[in-house]
Order: structure tokens, then C-alpha cells, then sequence
């Protein structure tokens, strides 16, 4: 079983699409992990190539396969614009333990859309014997009394 902390560096990103006509765009990224979820600061005013430099720890268990993150752009009037979006496998991570930060490509609507630099290490939780004993003698047939 596979357990332990992802810890994600948010960078930041390049060549990202401008959604706000008249003033440069306020990105900030929503960053997910099965149902975990942490929101950046927003880069106001950073337009096209903001930069984070940023860390979030998340925590990983069994079945966690992608870490997702969703690029918006925060608007004071109405809705915030989406911007796009970046599925990243996080398997060469949990088996590395690391991947140097590294651009990968910004989609929206299947159409590359500019890039982001993030930064991923694994540190694997130690798992016992002796924890595993435990759990299995807690309660149970043979602690009853009847």
C-alpha cells in the first residue's frame, strides 16, 4: 500500500491565453488530488506569465493516480474565467521519489494553451508490523466476553 506526502511546487506558468480584455488577467490555480483540494494566492496583474512560487502538501493513499490543476483567472465582476487545465500522473513520482520541476502543457477545449513549471516529491509514511498488529487486535471475538 503506498501512503505518504506529495508535496507540490507551484512555479509558475508561461504563454497562457489573456481572458480579460481590457486589463491583464489575475491567475491563481485550484490544485486537486482525489478529494483533496488547495487554492494558490492570485497573481493580480500578472497577465500572461505569473509566477507563484508556492508549495501544498498533499496527502497520498491508495488510488491517488493524477494530480489535476485547474488555472482561473479571478474577476471582481462575475464568474472567474477558466483558463485551462493540466493532468499530470503522479505514478513516476510515488516510484522516483521526485521530479525536478518541469513545464508541462496548459490545455483548454484540447488546444495547448501555454505552459506551467511545477516541482514534485514523494516522501513515502513508514508503515510498521507492529501498527498493522494492532489495528487487527482492536476489538474483535476474542476480546469479547461473552
Amino acid at each position: 500500500m503506498v501512503r505518504g506526502k506529495l508535496v507540490v511546487q507551484l512555479v509558475g506558468a508561461k504563454g497562457l491565453e489573456n481572458t480579460d480584455f481590457l486589463n491583464d488577467m489575475d491567475p491563481y490555480v485550484i490544485l486537486t488530488c482525489r478529494s483533496q483540494e488547495k487554492k494558490s494566492t492570485v497573481a493580480s496583474g500578472k497577465g500572461c506569465e505569473p509566477e507563484w512560487n508556492e508549495t501544498f502538501v498533499f496527502s497520498i493513499s491508495e488510488g491517488a493516480e493524477e494530480l489535476f490543476l485547474k488555472i482561473m483567472d479571478s474577476d471582481s465582476i462575475g464568474e472567474d474565467d477558466f483558463v485551462g487545465e493540466v493532468k499530470i500522473p503522479i505514478e513516476p513520482v510515488l516510484s522516483e521519489g521526485s521530479i525536478e520541476i518541469t513545464c508541462y502543457n496548459v490545455v483548454k477545449d484540447e488546444e495547448y494553451c501555454g505552459e506551467i513549471k511545477v516541482g514534485l516529491t514523494f516522501t513515502p509514511e513508514e508503515y510498521s508490523e507492529r501498527e498493522h498488529e494492532e489495528e487487527e487486535n482492536l476489538g474483535g471475538w476474542k476480546e469479547s466476553s461473552y
